[in-house]
């Protein structure tokens, strides 16, 4: 059966510039206290919540990882729902606002892979590919 509905348009959230900055002074840096001052700073930014759950995950801290996560995942998507996403359709890998959001839906699953959440590891898993496979791919 051939779907006759149009594809949702692809959702592109707006660039925080002060708080894409910051994350670059923050990366620089190489500290965790920068990424947390980025979070704080900006929290509405998904990129500074990405960047700690990635590098709480490298640190064997799955807990602290599922957290962070979580919070960039819902700023993430309040922010997608204020550009016009109606809870489906792509958000491109491709265009860089989008990838904090989908970096925290990636951390987010394999926190809770590490926890023992199965379901919302599969879940938000089948959501990043859902949202564009370039970025499932790029991130595993």
């Amino acid at each position: 059966m051939q779907n006759l509905l149009p594809e949702p348009p692809a959702t592109r959230l707006p660039a925080d510039i002060e708080a894409e900055k910051a994350l670059a002074a923050a990366i620089e840096a190489g500290t965790t206290d920068a990424y947390k001052t980025v979070a704080a700073d900006h929290p509405a930014f998904s990129g500074g919540w990405a960047a700690l759950a990635a590098e709480a995950l490298e640190a064997g801290e799955p807990v602290t990882a599922y957290a962070y996560a979580r919070t960039g995942y819902h700023r993430g998507l309040d922010s997608l729902r204020r550009n016009g996403w109606k809870g489906h359709g792509p958000v491109p890998w491709a265009h860089g606002p989008n990838q904090g959001f989908l970096r925290c839906l990636h951390s987010l699953s394999k926190a809770a892979a590490e926890i023992g959440e199965a379901d919302e590891a599969a879940r938000c898993a089948q959501f990043l590919r859902d949202s564009d496979p370039a970025a499932a791919d790029a991130l595993s």
